[in-house]
């Protein structure tokens, strides 16, 4: 199920005039976009807001519900900012086209096995589509993520009967990915962005799916991330996991997937301690193994389904289940990408003791190689 906020032929117009704006490859020039490159300082509440001198930016919320009457649900809320013209001068009207504004809301029904999403695409302006610079005040419409007085942080989203209206408090602070203010993603230069979660948020508020909202509680997690590069030629995609365990620790890894099958030494994750700190993890720190396939009926995209991921320095041996196969967004309507973000459940050791944990998990790149609008 797909709701879009601008037609085909409306999309067609902007990606027509948007490579000619764009000038990805003028980064470093005066005028361009910046590089994301080694030395950047995180800075809170600051960096939770847009960064409009990198070309690509987005804000992933993903986390797991329960209802007061026990039903289970696995939500995704996603902004996206794609810069169509560099930084520069005050724009002459409301309307100048600077940005793209992109946004996805699912729902995966974990017990009735249902799966819904909707998409919204506009040029960004204060009254379509906007992103605050330093602080968390995001909007597509009438889906927002916006930072409260007390510090907790709104989330809400509405669409053909489906909706969420949730609070969450962080329970870590910020965890910054990579090594000295970057997440590489290659070996050229700006290859890489700025990233960091929010691991370990605790949600509360009502979710609806057409037959009334409920109140309900869970976890969330959030990803944001900007940078002017986002992935190499030979990179068709990457595998995502973000996985909260009982234990109070949190894991992220992703696979850089090159066209020839390979995995990118570039691939990388983080492990989150129970007290916040942040241990980087390198390509070889890490295994994946896919148990299974699973064939989309829609797009005839073959995705792995179910993983055994092993840490080995961290003494992590964990199966990685999905909770429900068909969670597949084809996006036609706005990104125009075709990828599998769905919540997956957890059981494994960690250091010897059995864990257990939840989580969501992205795969992009397996219908068509991974692009945003301006690529």
């Amino acid at each position: 199920m797909r709701a879009t906020s601008l037609s085909i032929s409306a999309l067609a117009l902007i990606l027509s005039i948007a490579p000619a704006l764009a000038q990805p490859d003028r980064a470093a020039a005066p005028g361009g976009f910046r590089h994301a490159v080694p030395g950047w300082r995180f800075e809170f509440p600051r960096d939770h807001g847009s960064h409009e001198e990198f070309r690509t930016e987005w804000w992933y919320f993903t986390g797991q519900l329960r209802t007061e009457g026990g039903r289970r649900f696995g939500f995704e809320l996603s902004f996206f900012r794609v810069g169509v013209r560099p930084p520069g001068p005050a724009p002459s009207s409301a309307w100048d086209l600077r940005n793209l504004a992109l946004a996805h809301f699912a729902i995966s029904d974990l017990d009735r096995k249902e799966f819904r999403y909707h998409e919204k695409l506009n040029r960004a302006s204060r009254y379509t589509a906007s992103s605050a610079e330093g602080r968390l005040d995001l909007f597509n419409e009438n889906w927002r993520a916006a930072a409260l007085p007390d510090g907790r942080w709104s989330i809400r989203a509405a669409a053909e009967g489906d909706a969420i209206d949730l609070v969450l408090r962080a329970l870590k602070p910020p965890a910054i990915h990579g090594r000295d203010g970057i997440s590489v993603k290659g070996p050229e230069r700006g290859a890489a962005s700025h990233y960091y979660s929010m691991t370990r948020l605790e949600a509360a508020g009502t979710i609806d799916v057409g037959d009334g909202a409920e109140a309900c509680r869970g976890q969330a997690w959030m990803d944001h991330e900007f940078s002017t590069t986002i992935v190499a030629e030979d990179q068709v995609g990457w595998d995502w996991f973000s996985l909260q365990l009982d234990d109070g620790t949190e894991l992220m890894l992703y696979q850089l997937r090159r066209s020839d099958g390979s995995i990118d030494p570039a691939s990388s994750g983080s492990f989150i301690a129970v007290d916040g700190s942040v241990a980087h993890l390198g390509r070889d720190d890490l295994a994946i193994e896919p148990r299974g396939r699973w064939r989309s009926p829609v797009s005839g995209a073959v995705y792995p389904m179910g993983w055994d991921v092993r840490v080995p320095a961290r003494g992590l041996a964990l199966r990685v289940v999905e909770e429900m196969r068909d969670q597949e967004l084809v996006t036609a309507g706005s990104t125009g990408m075709t990828y599998w973000e769905g919540a997956v459940r957890v059981t494994g050791r960690s250091s010897g003791r059995a864990v257990r944990g939840a989580g969501y998990v992205e795969m992009t790149g397996y219908a068509e190689p991974f692009s945003l609008p301006t690529e």
